[in-house]
């Protein structure tokens, strides 16, 4: 199940107590102090995982509370750390603070391997050993290890693609990933097929590959939430490119077109200024009679009134796949 949205609380570790302790040797029977220091707590550690590729696991498990550090002993014996806690993030996860201030992002794991601290554990307290003077040559004194606070943390997942699909419901985005990848969506001929993302892997050519998303068709309103909008829109802006698939039967081809672009800039203004391409889809529906002099018209049109090209493609047929994958791979190249 693809979750990209988790909120959990975390605790990093208390720090040990410093520890109170004279030496007792056989010939120093009031031998100075020598009481060690607490140990470290735990932290709490937010990891790039690339083999995860989900945050179903936040969904179930939600509270995470790492090691307390050990108390110091004597001998001046520090106390053991306490044990971190990983948590093992998709790569384009985003994570939040949640406090009594409101939400504040901490940070954006992005690298495999990467590691961010979340939540730092507790300073050991000091041992008696440390507070030695002239005036106080056997010190009873110790400090105790620092308290840790339980924190609240959001995770939000937003997919890292090379290119992402955008078009409405049951545009044809699902067939194309199939096609195009060894993706294997969810395909039916009503909308609202696909109800969470999917990333497939395009090959260009033996070492030549690029990742595409698609997700859930877009409708008026999507940035507002209209149609599940805004958890579909977050998946494309991490996208490097955009692929507008438009369905050649749509009453107003352009105008649809004019609406999803629309969508991606009220949601986030700087997706206006992706490079992008656009496809017009589902050629197999058409006639073989009907089918070129629509091609033709749809192309002028776009050309007309956006003065862009429009490349028309059928993944039923196979027909300009090809062609996609290069054209798309140039543009990727390019950026």
């Amino acid at each position: 199940m693809f979750i990209d949205h988790a909120k959990i609380k975390a605790k990093a570790g208390n720090g040990g107590d410093g520890c109170i302790s004279f030496r007792r040797e056989k010939f120093a029977p009031k031998g100075g102090p020598d009481g060690g220091d607490g140990g470290k707590g735990g932290d709490i550690i937010a990891v790039g995982d690339a083999n995860v590729n989900t945050l179903l696991d936040y969904r179930f498990n939600k509270t995470y509370k790492a090691e307390n550090g050990k108390p110091g002993s004597g001998a001046r014996k520090a106390g053991a750390g306490g044990t971190s806690i990983y948590l093992r993030l998709p790569l384009g996860t985003e994570v939040f603070l949640i406090d009594e201030d409101g939400k504040k992002k901490l940070c954006d794991i992005t690298i495999p391997g990467e590691e961010v601290i979340l939540s730092k554990g507790g300073r050991g307290g000091k041992g008696n050993c440390h507070f030695v003077n002239s005036i106080n040559q056997a010190p009873r004194t110790a400090t105790p290890g620092r308290k840790t606070s339980e924190a609240e943390f959001e995770f939000v997942l937003k997919l890292m693609a090379d290119v992402g699909l955008v078009g409405f419901p049951n545009a044809g985005k699902s067939t194309l990933l199939s096609v195009v990848s060894s993706a294997r969506p969810k395909i039916a001929d009503y909308e609202f097929t696909t109800l969470e993302p999917m990333l497939g892997v395009v090959g260009v050519s033996d070492y030549q590959s690029f990742a595409m998303a698609d997700i859930p068709g877009i409708i008026a309103g999507a940035h507002v939430g209209k149609g599940l909008g805004i958890q579909f829109l977050q998946h494309i802006q991490r996208t490097s490119v955009l692929l507008f698939l438009i369905d050649i039967n749509a009453a107003d081809p352009v105008e649809a077109y004019r609406t999803l672009r629309a969508e991606l800039f009220l949601y986030d203004a700087f997706m206006d200024k992706k490079p992008h391409l656009i496809a017009i889809s589902k050629l197999d529906t058409l006639s073989d009679d009907e089918r070129e002099d629509k091609i033709q018209k749809v192309i002028a049109l776009f050309k007309e009134q956006t003065k862009e090209e429009a490349l028309p493609i059928s993944s039923v047929s196979g027909y300009n796949i090809d062609e996609l994958k290069y054209k798309l791979f140039s543009i990727i190249q390019q950026t």
